[in-house]
């Protein structure tokens, strides 16, 4: 696999399930993720605005090539109603083959005839 078909895994949260879920399913439609999961609800502990929170969370976590990072950061922020959204990416290092070529292949620019 060629450096720039280098996999990522991408994490965020958000405090709704519809959210989670018009989050994963718009970065599918654009491309700019292969494919998301989203998690049960998670308890977020965290400082915001001087005060410790502790809240419901769905956690997205996004598969996509490091090609297509910059898109799904840009998506995100601009799909997500946090004032800073959580997105962290961790690089894939290992995994199947044959699945490691289909995140590249679905999250390349579509063919055009």
């Amino acid at each position: 696999m060629s450096d720039d078909a280098r996999i990522l895994a991408v994490l965020t949260t958000t405090d709704d399930e519809a959210k989670a879920r018009e989050l994963a399913a718009g970065a599918v439609r654009q491309r700019v993720a292969a494919c998301a999961q989203i998690s049960a609800p998670v308890t977020s502990v965290y400082r915001w605005e001087g005060e410790v929170q502790n809240d419901p969370e769905w956690q997205v976590l996004f598969k996509t090539s490091e090609a297509r990072y910059d898109d799904l950061e840009t998506y995100i922020r601009q799909a997500h109603d946090y004032d800073v959204p959580e997105i962290i990416a961790t690089p894939v290092v290992r995994g199947g083959a044959d699945y490691l070529a289909w995140v590249a292949e679905e999250t390349s620019a579509p063919r055009t005839a």
